[in-house]
């Protein structure tokens, strides 16, 4: 994103950007047909479930005026919206803190100046170091919340008869223990679920369609099991979600709220705006740092960012929620990065889905090895149709690659090639890139969604409050892979004599490029500053400051962490977008340095596996079933080069950390991928 403070150029230019691609965001996920509704659903419940728990608590909060009614209102209305006229579709709203109309006015007003003055231009100031630890934040918050109802099921709820059975302790512990196990179910299945792909049990379009769908499958599974005792147990047990239907008496009350504007004492509407200003900053950071979590550079979007429009019109949308009387709704983690994942996994499915047909149909006609290839690539252009979009990064240049690799081994390109050669299932699986299925209809149906959700309240109250405790542990922990701080805290825990082992899987490349101790004071600085925040949190009225907090750590990062962390250290641990440079080809498919691959559906989720290159990450790659880089006869291919690593290449520090010495590395000294110099290894040392 160009860095501009000039009064409306960054709407602007978000504006001529995204229009450009409008219809083809609407197209997109038309032609997906069906398969949408997998990352609909997905993010659906992500959305949904949270918003009705935050309505639980706004209904305790306010006395009944605020509830679960009015919070999927406030989420449905905002995500049409933004949905249908805003500019990043990846981005999900959710309802954020509940504000008066005057506190609401006056936020309005200060995100239309930080959107004009183009504000949004500091996000590129926010590197690994913030957006990693405001990531990890979230998900320990999301999990406090499951830790904490899980508690309050063995207490008896506020407000509530004391005198009734299932309030006596023995019937509180019975409810706390079956919340237990409800909660402990959905999380565990929830996350087996998500790995279906690599079952190895059932047809693969079983596993699929449990890999797509097993989460919200989970939700009903539990909450069926949870009326398995009912006639045995108090009525009461296990407890359910409470919420006033929407036809019930006064629950619109609040929505006419716009008729007493007018009464509001003069006092009161300049002294709104202290708060609105705390709020503004809150929004703003949400905003931001969501919508630059769903648009990580290893996604490989290839459509321009909004985050100035978007604020400006979030600003409008808190006008509208303040006048109709429900709290405002900004964009949210985790669900965003989330809905770009799951689109991910689609774009994934449909790309392979057309290469395997056209690999397929040119083998049956006794193609060579150069004509599948060409096939192939000519199909996967077809599939991406906007000349205006950004050229895709890679596109299938690790085919190309591989496909030279196979013909050298072949001895020949144009010889004739089938399914005994060339293994077009997985070897397709294993090397098409990571794309997003970028498009507007996935969000606009979960949004229509929840909307749906406020007239199906009667049954939504029937899911029991334990599933939505193992829901939101679920959140938590799949946020977590490829989130390289929390990798460096894993990496902490790990006995020295067991490093070696982060080395044989994909890996960042700090690992062998920073010494370890040096790894371990930066992870040291930043959980310290992680419990700093969670901590502030807890505080009643400042926890809404905690954004401010986090935005201290760009000038910490930008002007005191330098001088404590050596600048090529700082440019592996945490490169921000500002300083950082093109990613380093590596030239690493050499003889004895390949070994046996792995496919990203043995992971059941094609993002787990997924880092940086540009950032100090490599990324998951794989290879055919290939040793030899012997140049094809080939004149077209002659000159190319490999850019990528296999699953598990060959990394030197291995045998190293072993105290083994390796035939391949024999007379020569460990090789940095990073620099394609000989450098000894850091990973062991502690300094």
């Amino acid at each position: 994103m160009e860095e501009s403070f000039l009064p409306f150029r960054g709407i602007k230019n978000d504006l001529r950007g995204r229009l450009k691609c409008y219809k083809q965001d609407w197209t997109g996920g038309l032609r997906a047909g069906f398969r949408i509704l997998a990352p609909t659903t997905y993010i659906f419940f992500a959305s949904a479930i949270p918003v009705i728990s935050f309505g639980e608590q706004l209904e305790r909060d306010t006395d009944g005026v605020l509830t679960a009614v009015q919070a999927l209102a406030s989420t449905a209305l905002c995500g049409i919206i933004h949905s249908i006229i805003g500019g990043q579709p990846l981005l999900i709203l959710g309802v954020a803190e509940p504000t008066v109309i005057m506190v609401c006015m006056w936020t309005a007003i200060l995100l239309f100046l930080l959107a004009i003055l183009g504000a949004c231009s500091i996000i590129n100031r926010f590197t690994r170091l913030a957006g990693e630890l405001f990531g990890l934040l979230i998900a320990m918050l999301f999990m406090q919340q499951a830790i904490k109802g899980l508690v309050d099921e063995f207490r008896k709820p506020e407000r509530e008869n004391p005198n009734l059975l299932e309030f006596q302790p023995s019937w509180r512990f019975a409810n706390g223990m079956f919340a237990l196990v409800l909660s402990f179910g959905l999380l565990l299945t929830a996350l087996r679920s998500r790995k279906a792909r690599s079952w190895r049990y059932g047809s693969r379009s079983l596993r699929g369609f449990i890999a797509d769908y097993g989460v919200p499958l989970m939700v009903l599974v539990w909450t069926a099991v949870s009326y398995i005792p009912a006639g045995t147990i108090p009525k009461g047990i296990p407890r359910r979600l409470f919420s006033p239907n929407p036809w019930s008496p006064g629950a619109y009350e609040n929505w006419t709220v716009m008729k007493d504007m007018l009464k509001v004492p003069m006092l009161y509407i300049f002294g709104a705006f202290i708060p609105a200003t705390m709020i503004a900053v809150l929004y703003y950071f949400d905003q931001s740092v969501a919508s630059q979590l769903a648009q990580q550079k290893e996604f490989n979007l290839r459509k321009p960012p909004s985050f100035h429009y978007d604020l400006l019109l979030l600003g409008f949308l808190t006008i509208v929620s303040g006048l109709i009387g429900i709290p405002p709704a900004n964009g949210v983690i985790p669900q965003s990065p989330m809905h770009t994942k799951s689109l991910a996994t689609l774009k994934h499915q449909l790309l392979k889905n057309r290469l395997v047909a056209t690999a397929r149909k040119c083998m049956h006609k006794i193609a060579s090895l150069r004509q599948v290839y060409e096939s192939m690539q000519e199909a996967y252009q077809q599939m991406q149709p906007l000349i205006y979009q950004e050229p895709s990064a890679r596109g299938l240049k690790e085919l190309k690659v591989s496909t030279i690799q196979m013909a050298s081994n072949m001895g020949n390109i144009n010889a004739p090639v089938d399914e005994t050669v060339f293994d077009v299932e997985k070897e397709i699986d294993d090397l098409l890139p990571v794309e997003v299925k970028e498009q507007r209809l996935s969000n606009l149906l979960q949004a229509t969604m929840v909307g749906a959700c406020v007239a199906a309240m009667p049954f939504i109250k029937k899911i029991p409050t334990s599933v939505l405790w193992g829901y939101f542990a679920f959140m938590a922990i799949e946020s977590l892979p490829g989130n390289q701080f929390w990798e460096r805290i894993l990496l902490l825990f790990t006995a020295p004599s067991r490093r070696y082992k982060v080395l044989e899987e994909y890996h960042a490349t700090f690992v062998e490029t920073v010494p370890f101790k040096t790894i371990a004071v930066f992870t040291i600085f930043q959980t310290a500053y992680l419990f700093a925040c969670f901590g502030i949190t807890w505080i009643p009225i400042a926890g809404v400051l905690f954004p401010l907090i986090i935005m201290l750590l760009v000038p910490v990062r930008q002007y005191i962490l330098p001088k404590f962390f050596k600048g090529a250290h700082l440019q592996d641990l945490d490169a921000g977008e500002y300083e950082e440079s093109p990613a380093v080809p590596f030239n690493q498919v050499t003889e004895g340095e390949l070994v046996r691959s792995a496919s990203f559906a043995d992971e059941g989720e094609i993002l787990d596996g997924m880092i940086k290159q540009s950032r100090g990450e490599i990324r998951r790659m794989c290879s055919l079933k290939v040793t030899s880089s012997t140049a094809t006869p080939s004149k077209e291919f002659k000159s190319l080069q490999s850019p990528l690593f296999s699953d598990k290449v060959y990394s030197p520090r291995v045998n190293e950390l072993r105290g083994e010495q390796s035939p391949g590395n024999v007379g020569r000294g460990p090789f940095s991928p990073r620099t394609n110099e000989a450098r000894p290894s850091n990973l062991g040392k502690s300094g």
